[in-house]
């Protein structure tokens, strides 16, 4: 009994520190990249004219990766494949190349994200250690999600949903805990190093809440529905853009020049460049202004061009944006509150685009405050079922069907006698 307690003790203090290295590792990484983007952001709007050389800046990021990433450049997927099928170590040039290429794409004005790319920065160099420590398959696993889950706890400013972010995001339909505690360390080291290292992180508005009524649950699960239709819509968009430009070029770093040439000239053709970059304002605004549908729907466009030409930086904040947007805009035709719908709107289109509807909800009470979980629930969990199984990230393994799941909602609800028996 006592060598199996100090056992447990040796595996808790090595894998304690081995977590806290992730932490700090992806905590860093995602402190200078955060700062980076700012002052690329920054930069562009004070020198809106180098939007006009995004078509040179997408050659060179295709360039780039086509002299050098080819072996990085499936991103996010790359991350989900070797964790379900490891072979081999992530080559350590993902982080930097990955860094380098979503700062550009922002500078120029492409419109993106940014957390993708902090979650595929945090388990790149996660998946270095097993170059330096005898480790087996399962302990490189837990490594893999750590690092994606603290990359998106630093990213974001949300460490309890980075925590099952890594988690979730491996496999559709079924949460295994098996790295929670590691998780659990990596994410808080890495939000608070993020955090002690100044790295700017955007502050949302509060939310109006409204009363827990049947009425308020029932237009938010409508609202939901609509959400999982435009998370759907989404990838399907992406995913087309990216397969046509493949059969048009051969040459990858063709793609996003051209995508850069489409794109000026659509934000030219548009006129508000509201759809450039992240379009943090738009979002922040979509909380006290009622939107059009037009918003969701541009905001879509421009981004899976982006995306889906070869352009770097993470689907969150556009997805984001969608949300936003989309519930800012079904305030005008449902009875809630501007602000309560853009905040479920915020997590329920990414929740379920990225099939991580537990991690989305946690998410939501971090920003927002936890009197809106309920509604970020249910929002969530409804969106995900409208979405099916393809997911904006590749290499997702599907545990359980979502019809199976529903059938064990089902059964759950009438074992609490939620639903009458016949």
């Amino acid at each position: 009994m006592q060598n199996r307690f100090k056992s447990l003790a040796i595996r808790h203090a090595k894998w304690s520190l081995l977590s806290g290295l992730v932490g700090v590792l992806s905590g860093i990484a995602a402190a200078i990249f955060l700062t980076l983007l700012t002052l690329a952001t920054d930069y562009r709007t004070a020198h809106p004219e180098l939007i006009w050389f995004l078509p040179l800046a997408g050659f060179l990021i295709g360039l780039t990766y086509h002299q050098f990433g080819r072996s990085v450049e499936g991103g996010t997927g790359l991350i989900l494949k070797e964790f379900h099928r490891p072979k081999t170590i992530i080559p350590f040039r993902m982080a930097p190349l990955v860094l380098l290429g979503t700062v550009v794409t922002h500078l120029f004005g492409g419109s993106a994200g940014r957390e993708g790319t902090a979650v595929q920065m945090g388990a790149s160099l996660a998946d270095q250690l097993p170059t330096f420590l005898r480790m087996e398959k399962e302990e490189r696993r837990i490594l893999l999600v750590a690092g994606a889950g603290a990359g998106f706890s630093a990213a974001i400013g949300a460490p309890f949903a980075g925590t099952l972010f890594g988690l979730e995001v491996m496999q559709i339909g079924k949460l295994r805990f098996f790295a929670l505690f590691e998780c659990f360390i990596a994410s808080f080291v890495a939000f608070y190093t993020c955090h002690l290292l100044g790295a700017p992180h955007t502050h949302y508005p509060e939310v109006m809440m409204p009363t827990y009524d049947l009425k308020q649950f029932f237009s938010v699960a409508l609202a939901g529905v609509a959400f999982g239709l435009a998370a759907n819509a989404f990838i399907k968009l992406t995913h087309l853009v990216e397969v046509v430009q493949k059969k048009l070029f051969s040459y990858g770093p063709w793609r996003p020049l051209v995508a850069g040439i489409l794109l000026v000239a659509l934000f030219h053709l548009e006129g508000s460049y509201r759809y450039v970059g992240l379009g943090l304002p738009v979002i922040i605004e979509s909380f006290s202004k009622e939107g059009t549908w037009l918003d969701p729907v541009l905001k879509a466009g421009f981004t899976a061009l982006t995306i889906g030409s070869g352009f770097k930086g993470g689907e969150f904040i556009p997805l984001v944006f969608i949300g936003s947007t989309l519930g800012s805009f079904l305030s005008t035709v449902l009875p809630v509150s501007i602000s309560l719908l853009a905040a479920i709107g915020f997590v329920s289109v990414f929740g379920a685009a990225a099939n991580t509807p537990i991690s989305c909800a946690i998410m939501a009470t971090e920003i927002f405050g936890w009197k809106v979980a309920p509604f970020a629930i249910l929002s969530c969990w409804v969106a995900y079922f409208f979405t099916g199984h393809f997911g904006v990230y590749k290499n997702q393994m599907v545990a359980r069907s979502k019809k199976d799941q529903l059938f064990l909602v089902f059964r759950w609800a009438r074992s609490l006698k939620l639903v009458p028996r016949k």
